[in-house]
């Protein structure tokens, strides 16, 4: 898309106001309105943008252990080039328009740091292969009768659901919250992030939605954009959404599970399809998964909640397996032909930022098929095997990734020395917190 093609779509959409906006580390959605003469300066530049948005976490308290940023440096700006190529019509904002910024270094260089540039890195990497990856994600969220002033007031307990028990698939539920379903629908067709399927799941007010596939850095931009829409439908409407990991222990998780496949550059053939179910590309780049999903896990699971999801019997898996259709593994191969076959990553949780789980996906496939892995044997019942376990806390996954040469290799040193740090204070964060549990177990009795 030119800058003539854009100031075509203002004139004939009567674009008043602009707004920017860049994913952190977190996946959080950072932005800002612009004037229309400022965009048009800065789509033939770039504009500045303060680095801090990847140098504090996603409470905006700035990281004291990480190096590309900080008080340090001054948190100078970055370069944010607008990415054209995302605008949309926000439809709750009439005459505004949106647009994603990619982050770049003072001497143009790309933002190593930045997790839409490290997504890039990994799909040059499959192009350069002769490949063009493809992905979707799916996710579980929850909706409350709650905004966020009476959520915190609360502190986040006896919060009201949108609707009550157990309900999935219930044409009953979505029926009496038709309004609220029909505006999720009507807003992300309107912002070009088309839905394959939103239906209830197994939980009180949680939903699960299906983005429709697309190349793997478009598929990631509609996923990190679906979960700020949600939020915004959610509070414009009295309600608040959560893509917490594990918001109750006697409930399912949410989960943002990644469907994948290749093609051909300049083709769409699927590449993983084969009549007898499975391609021998396909059987790599699962076996490059397997391979790595330890090394990587805490891209798919990058918070302290992440690791009360992956328990058994919850739908989320506990180790390293795959199998044909089978929702106990962390893999499950789809065979169902020629335009459908596809591997689901079900490791990521909803709380994963989309731009580094598909990397991360994507990066361990390519892996396979680069070092032609081989593929076990498929599992049963994942709950009943004895399968090398994934990390069982955070702290275990941030030491993994950090000591991994394939994740220096894929990802660069700068960013995961950075990933690392910003993990590790998570970690300390949480160990300096007294929670409700030990109040409650150890404040009268001990």
């Amino acid at each position: 898309m030119t800058l003539n093609e854009i100031k075509q779509i203002f004139r004939r959409r009567r674009v008043e106001k602009v707004k920017l906006g860049g994913f952190d580390i977190d996946g959080v959605l950072r932005g800002k309105y612009i004037s229309i003469e400022k965009f048009f300066s800065a789509v033939e530049s770039s504009l500045g943008f303060c680095d801090v948005i990847f140098g504090w976490d996603s409470s905006d308290a700035l990281y004291d252990n990480v190096r590309l940023t900080g008080w340090h440096t001054g948190y100078p700006d970055a370069q944010a080039r607008i990415a054209l190529e995302t605008f949309r019509m926000l439809s709750w904002e009439p005459g505004t328009a949106f647009f994603l910024v990619d982050f770049y270094k003072p001497d143009g260089s790309a933002l190593s740091i930045s997790p839409r540039q490290v997504l890039r890195r990994i799909i040059e990497r499959a192009e350069s292969l002769g490949y063009r990856p493809y992905a979707s994600v799916e996710y579980e969220y929850f909706f409350f009768k709650e905004d966020p002033l009476t959520a915190r007031n609360k502190h986040f307990h006896d919060l009201v659901p949108l609707s009550p028990g157990m309900f999935g698939y219930s044409i009953l539920r979505s029926s009496v919250h038709a309004e609220l379903a029909h505006a999720i629908l009507d807003a992300t067709r309107a912002m070009d992030l088309e839905l394959e399927g939103l239906h209830t799941e197994t939980g009180p007010g949680v939903y699960e939605t299906a983005i429709r596939y697309d190349d793997a850095l478009r598929a990631a931009d509609k996923a990190a954009l679906f979960k700020t829409i949600i939020k915004i439908i959610a509070e414009r409407r009295g309600l608040m959404a959560t893509f917490m990991a594990k918001w109750n222990p006697s409930l399912p998780g949410c989960s943002g599970h990644i469907h994948q496949s290749l093609s051909h550059r300049g083709a769409k053939k699927n590449l993983f399809y084969a009549r007898e179910g499975m391609s021998k590309l396909m059987r790599q780049f699962l076996a490059g998964q397997m391979a790595l999903m330890r090394d990587f896990a805490v891209l798919f699971c990058p918070t302290i909640n992440s690791y009360k999801r992956t328990v058994p019997g919850t739908w989320a898996p506990t180790n390293v397996t795959w199998g044909i259709d089978n929702r106990t593994t962390a893999l499950r191969a789809i065979t169902a032909g020629p335009k459908s076959t596809r591997v689901e990553h079900r490791l990521p949780g909803a709380d994963a930022n989309p731009y580094l789980s598909i990397a991360a996906s994507l990066a361990s496939g390519l892996r396979g098929i680069e070092q032609r892995l081989k593929l076990t044997e498929p599992t049963a019942n994942a709950y009943e095997s004895t399968a090398t376990p994934l990390p069982r806390s955070l702290e275990e996954a941030v030491a993994l990734f950090r000591s991994s040469s394939a994740a220096r290799e894929y990802f660069g040193k700068e960013f995961v020395e950075h990933f690392a740090a910003t993990r590790e204070w998570e970690v300390r964060q949480f160990r300096k917190a007294v929670t409700n549990w030990e109040l409650e177990r150890y404040f009268e009795i001990i």
